[in-house]
């Protein structure tokens, strides 16, 4: 029969070991729950989201929207502006963004190629996709498509098929990324028209009327009717076109 002495050290022993395990449950299950609510669809590349949960490592996207006057963008300036005020919209911030657009020579300034202009990559979407390694993937084999080529809110857009067909993004390039010089306007008077003229357009959904080269490509597939919303809409369009980081 225990002692009164012994009784009381079992009893002690046995309350250390209680706290013991309550202690090791406790400290697994607080663990096992910071695991358990870490949000589960960020890329594995990513360390950071915004409050609208894009990726902070985005550095390419479609704009959600045209500025408002068509192919008047405000010049090259004016669309680069709109790319960094549409990326700290959506709380990417300090970088330099840079519209994918080529324009013409003038008498104050050379040819303007839109891959000169975008950096060197790597370039991935609000997501955290990666879309191309670097600039010869980008205008070879790159991962842009409807689903990979989203707005700088994550969002998906319309294409041909859809109720509202808006893949047409202007370029105002050819294939290889270089102005796309013709017998016409290609860059909507260099992206200040809002009327008269014309742009070349890349569909990124890569589908057109057929299964041409031309209307696969995602920055070099044909004129639109005119520069103003109305013909940038009637020709397949919304006056959306490519960001991307430096």
């Amino acid at each position: 029969m225990l002692q009164a002495t012994e009784v009381y050290n079992f009893m002690s022993m046995k309350n250390i070991i209680i706290v013991a395990v309550l202690a090791v449950i406790l400290i697994g299950g607080g663990a096992y729950y910071f695991i358990s609510t870490k949000t589960p669809d960020v890329p594995a590349s990513t360390e950071e989201a915004t409050a609208t949960g894009v990726s902070q490592q985005m550095s390419f996207f479609v704009t959600s929207a045209n500025p408002g006057k068509g192919g008047d963008l405000g010049g090259l300036m004016g669309a680069d502006a709109y790319c960094g005020q549409l990326a700290e919209a959506a709380g990417v911030t300090g970088k330099t963004w840079r519209a994918y657009l080529s324009a013409g020579a003038t008498a104050d300034n050379p040819v303007v190629n839109a891959r000169e202009r975008i950096g060197y990559g790597p370039w991935y979407n609000a997501k955290g996709v990666l879309i191309a390694e670097n600039g010869p993937q980008l205008h070879g084999e790159n991962n842009l498509n409807k689903e990979t080529a989203l707005t700088e809110k994550g969002e998906v857009v319309s294409g041909r098929g859809d109720e509202v067909n808006m893949h047409d993004m202007l370029t105002g390039a050819d294939a290889n990324g270089l102005y796309a010089a013709g017998p016409i306007d290609t860059t909507c008077h260099n992206w200040t028209s809002s009327d008269e003229g014309s742009a070349y357009v890349g569909h990124h959904d890569r589908i057109g009327i057929n299964d041409s080269a031309p209307m696969k490509s995602w920055n070099s597939s044909h004129e639109t009717r005119g520069c103003s919303m109305e013909d940038l809409k009637a020709t397949g369009g919304g006056g959306l076109f490519y960001c991307f980081a430096q």
